[in-house]
């Protein structure tokens, strides 16, 4: 990467790099960090992984020498996360992220299937994945140690999206906290926000993004891309 441009550095989980048929490299044109950072013509960082919370970006920011080399170059951060928050989670995220420790083999597959039968069953009368005061609390911290680093840095957060996953039971009732709690966050500190429903959410609904029922099309990204701009513009970073 070039180091005289500003670099975008984004926070997310799988929904910003997930397209109509599966994950994609970080590179890959078509989804949308790649889209805004085009437009801005800027570099762009993206570190993040499939089920991330903002309490995963918590600790990618302080723990990931990766976001410690991209700060330094950083013309804005964006927060590409909340939405496995509000999603439903029948066992405590701590506990559903150890199935992937135990051993032996044969004995992790049969948990892993088991719990797969169960979550659709349970998430219809399970809480959301991260309660939402917790949520505000890791994106404040991060804010915070960012801003330490890069006094007022723009900043750009986002409203979970929406999904009609099969493995979910189509649940999706911890949303609203999640929003409610997100939305009075960047209130208090001025942070624009992408609602990602608006942008996503018709083609989601409808059926029209990957068959997953959560991860998205392409348009889906063009849209995200779209309002991220917006968003940035807000926080003082125009398009050239």
């Amino acid at each position: 990467m070039s180091s005289e441009r500003p670099t975008l550095l984004v926070f997310c989980d799988s929904l910003s790099y997930y397209g109509p048929t599966g994950g994609l490299p970080a590179d890959d044109p078509r989804i949308w960090p790649n889209l805004v950072a085009t437009q801005l013509d800027w570099d762009v960082e993206v570190i993040g992984r499939i089920g991330w919370t903002c309490r995963d970006v918590w600790w990618a920011a302080t723990q990931d020498p990766r976001a410690w080399a991209a700060l330094p170059r950083a013309g804005a951060v964006v927060f590409a996360t909340g939405g496995m928050d509000s999603l439903p989670s029948p066992l405590p995220t701590a506990l559903r992220e150890l199935i992937r420790y135990v051993r032996p083999p044969f004995l992790r597959r049969w948990v892993r299937d088991g719990y797969g039968w169960v979550q659709p069953r349970l998430s219809p009368v399970s809480r959301a994945a991260l309660p939402p005061h917790l949520t505000a609390e890791y994106l404040e911290m991060t804010r915070g140690a960012i801003d330490f680093n890069r006094p007022g840095i723009p900043v750009v957060a986002c409203l979970p999206s929406v999904h009609i996953a099969e493995t979910y039971g189509k649940a999706h009732h911890g949303r609203e906290g999640t929003v409610r709690a997100i939305t009075e966050w960047a209130e208090q500190h001025d942070v624009p926000l992408v609602d990602l429903k608006a942008a996503v959410g018709e083609y989601v609904m409808s059926g029209q993004g990957n068959p997953d029922g959560i991860h998205w099309n392409f348009e889906g990204h063009r849209a995200v891309a779209d309002l991220m701009l917006k968003a940035l513009a807000e926080a003082g970073i125009a398009c050239p």
